[in-house]
Formats: structure tokens, sequence, C-alpha cells
């Protein structure tokens, strides 16, 4: 089933793709481009795994302004169930409900099988990120950080994802008319599991090369200097290549490039990339490694 979304945005195939997506400033390479064009145009969910800050939620985000569609997040976390995913009864509002009729004397015998019917009506029903992706059409559904949930919540996902459907007990099933376009994200902390993968169309996403690194740099941040911004990547591209415990990613790039230009930067010297160094590395032992290796000197 092709999307609403996808023909609304006036996609002609993955090299149009990548020119909205870079409209939006957003630079995508061609198998990234070509991976959104096919889980758009056949209607699959796509998975993106990569290490943390290359752009995988940024993409999620980026789609959705792309295709005018609104952008329905679920983020994963440890101990996350289908209740928290799905939906919740409004308890408050129902205990009101049964207090108003009280209040107007309509809670005899013969009106307690209607009471109860109204306790479940829709308006008490509070959707969560997978209900109202169902309901919301069109809609971009980011799954982010799948691989922090347990494989329980994994299992549920996977079936939500065969049919877009839920069957709600005191309500009945509610279905997708339109399915949203679905992105889901691993840092890959584990292994997700192959029956999930199987219903995706996999994408792993690199830190981008130099010269793409400072395009997205001159692309994000338009003040930053070409100077500045190929000093910024090189810099970067020597951190990850440290052995740090946490590299950074394009998004602490961009942090590091936007506290310089805070502090009135033209261009990278050490003393300036030493002082801003909590911008892109998080770790006290990695900026420890940073500065004794001498990998700013070269900035």
């Amino acid at each position: 089933m092709r999307h609403e979304t996808y023909r609304a945005a006036g996609v002609g195939g993955p090299a149009r793709l990548a020119e909205l997506l870079e409209e939006r400033a957003y630079l995508a390479d061609e198998g990234l481009a070509t991976a959104c064009f096919l889980a758009l145009e056949m209607g699959r969910p796509l998975f993106l795994e990569g290490e943390a800050g290359v752009g995988k939620t940024e993409l999620a985000k980026t789609l959705a302004t792309v295709l005018g569609a609104p952008l329905i997040r679920l983020q994963c976390y440890e101990g996350l169930d289908a209740a928290q995913a799905l939906y919740d009864w409004d308890f408050a509002r129902q205990l009101l409900h049964l207090k108003a009729a009280e209040a107007t004397g309509a809670t005899g015998a013969g009106e307690a099988a209607r009471l109860e019917g109204e306790l479940y009506d829709r308006r008490f029903l509070i959707a969560r990120p997978l209900l109202r992706a169902l309901e919301t059409q069109p809609s971009v559904l980011l799954v982010d950080e799948i691989d922090r949930a347990d494989d329980e919540f994994e299992a549920f996902l996977l079936e939500v994802l065969s049919d877009f459907s839920i069957s709600i007990p005191e309500f009945g099933t509610i279905s997708a008319a339109t399915p949203p376009v679905v992105v889901l994200t691993s840092n890959r902390t584990r292994d997700v599991h192959d029956a999930l993968k199987r219903r995706c169309l996999y994408h792993w996403l690199e830190h981008p090369a130099f010269e793409r690194e400072v395009a997205i740099l001159r692309r994000r941040l338009p003040e930053c200097t070409e100077t500045l911004a190929r000093q910024v990547a090189a810099a970067a591209g020597r951190l990850r290549g440290a052995g740090l415990l946490k590299p950074p990613g394009v998004a602490e790039t961009l942090d590091w490039a936007e506290a310089l230009l805070t502090l009135g930067a033209r261009d990278l010297d050490p003393g300036l990339a030493s002082a801003t160094l909590g911008a892109v590395l998080k770790y006290r032992e990695d900026q420890q490694t940073a500065l004794a290796g001498g990998l700013l000197r070269d900035a």
C-alpha cells in the first residue's frame, strides 16, 4: 500500500527525495535517500541503525516536514509496555462522570448498563503514540531507540506493524485507514530480533565523510566559515578514530561549531578547542584522552 503522504509530497525518486531533504537542511547520501524512497514506495517501516548522533532521529523529523505530516514520536526505554505506548483510560474523567451521574440521579438499577457503556466512550480514551499514529492520517511514526525496549515490547510492536490495528477490549478494534510512515532507530546497544528487522527495510548510518560533514556544518550553520567548518570536521574525525568511550556524532559536531560561533570564533585554535570541549565530548575520560593525545593541536 502506498502512503497518501508519499503522493502528496510529489517525490519522484531517490534523487528528488534527497533534494527535498536537502532543502530542509538534511544532507542524505544516495544509499539513505534510496532506502527512504523505497520505504515510502513499498509502504514498509524503515529501520535505521548506527551510532548515536549520526542523524537517525533527525531524518525522521525532516521526512515528516517533507511529507507535510505530523511527527509522532515514541521514545523507547527499559520497561516500556504496551499500555504506555498504546492507550490508557482517563480514570479521573471517568470518576467525574460517575459523580455527575450521581448528582443527577442517573445511577438507578436501570441506568447501570448505560452508565458503564458511557465510561468506555472514546472521549475517556487517552491515545498514546501508537494509537495516535493509527488515528492520524497522514503521520510519521518515529519509534526511537527501539534497542532500549524489552523483548516483549519488540514482539508487541511487530504485531502492531503487521496490520496497523489494535484491539481495545472495552472499546473495539481501531485500524489505520492509511498506515503511518514508520521510522525505527537503534543505537545497537543490543541486537534487535530478526523478526522485527525482516518486517522493515534496513539501513546503517555511518558517520559522514569529511566533505559531507563540512557541507552539513555549512548548511545547518550558515554563519560558520569554510575554514572553521573544515577544522571542526577534521578534529571530529580525529576524535572518532581515537578509541573514545563516546565518539562524537554529527549532532555533537554541530554543537561544537555552534559553541565556537557563540564565542565569536572564525577558526579553531587549540585554546578555543579545549575551552569548548564539553560541547563535543561528554565523558571526562574522553576529554583527557583528547587533550593528552594532542588531538586538538592540529585543528
